[in-house]
């Protein structure tokens, strides 16, 4: 078998930013024939990915050890649509994982969509839409659906937790611009569509504090248990000193905060935030003012999930006010 020359510049340059992959087409252009992308198959340098893309990297995607593992097989499917495609949009959530909006399922099919709609069958693992006019804009190299439109075309097809964590994300990361003018347009662009009464109802319990969908999840199990949180990311002083900041806060009868803590995820992940967060939980325990909770993502996974233990915590430390104060002002426990 003959040996491999070295790849052109141009192309490495361009799976860089395409998580990896690029289209024959792309190859054709930089001088690298049919025949050259088979060698380099079959010499496993590269992978087939479908008859018009080629992946780079020819460790298979689920043998991959990488900080951000799920994001970029999310934003991989997504360029993947694009590139077997060209001209046309990304679009839903595979539009969604290039906007950088957490809390998609760990999978994601390649969507795209022709502009006005145009009719075509998918291929390759691709998923054509014919979703008709919708607003897009350029990131990158690629056309995807604006965050609004995005939203409305995915929101109906995701389960209510991710649904909520997504849209949730896209209010904290100042996606959908101003208070409550990003989800009503949603909302109306969902009228009309299948699911959309769901999905709507999806949209009022999103909430911009959620740092993570960890923490998104991790309210919403405590709505279904009958304990919505009072505050989320409530913030604590004493004497006019900042203590430090909790995920979700209950306030109870005696005047105490019980607060939830969601470790290893998000602001909690950093091995910065690890150091930090024992003197933090120190000064708020020793007010004698604070009940605190942490958990693992996963222990939403157990029957009746964090909300079932903090409704039970609840109910032993007596109940929780019916008047907890203003949601965004610091509570001071002076």
């Amino acid at each position: 078998m003959r040996s491999l020359t070295a790849v052109p510049q141009v192309l490495e340059v361009l799976a860089a930013r395409q998580e990896g992959l690029v289209s024959v087409r792309q190859c054709y252009a930089a001088g690298v024939d049919r025949r050259r992308i088979a060698r380099l198959v079959d010499h496993g340098a590269w992978r087939r990915e479908g008859g018009r893309v080629v992946d780079t990297d020819p460790a298979p995607p689920a043998t991959l050890v990488r900080d951000d593992y799920f994001d970029h097989l999310r934003r991989r499917s997504a360029v993947k649509g694009l590139l077997v495609w060209p001209g046309t949009a990304a679009v839903g959530c595979a539009a969604l994982a290039l906007h950088g909006v957490a809390g998609l399922p760990r999978r994601i099919d390649p969507e795209v969509s022709f502009p006005r709609g145009i009719r075509h069958q998918g291929r390759d693992g691709v998923i054509v839409r014919q979703y008709g006019s919708f607003a897009s804009q350029i990131h990158g190299a690629w056309r995807i659906a604006k965050i609004e439109h995005a939203l409305a075309q995915a929101l109906p097809d995701l389960s209510r937790d991710d649904a909520v964590a997504v849209v949730s994300s896209a209010l904290h990361k100042g996606l959908l611009g101003e208070a409550e003018a990003g989800p009503a347009q949603v909302e109306r662009l969902l009228r009309g569509r299948r699911g959309a009464v769901e999905a709507v109802r999806r949209l009022g319990l999103a909430n911009r504090g959620d740092e993570s969908p960890a923490e998104t999840r991790t309210r919403l199990s405590c709505i279904d248990n009958g304990v919505p949180p009072d505050r989320v990311q409530v913030e604590f002083r004493k004497n006019g000193k900042f203590l430090g900041r909790c995920d979700l806060g209950w306030q109870l009868r005696d005047g105490r905060w019980l607060v939830v803590e969601v470790d290893g995820v998000g602001p909690h992940s950093t091995p910065e935030a690890l150091v930090k967060d024992a003197p933090r939980q120190n000064r708020l325990l020793t007010t004698g003012r604070i009940v605190l909770l942490r958990f693992k993502p996963a222990d939403n996974d157990q029957p009746g999930g964090i909300g079932a233990v903090v409704a039970a915590h609840l109910k032993d430390l007596g109940g929780r006010t019916p008047n907890p104060g203003p949601p965004l002002s610091p509570v001071h426990l002076d």
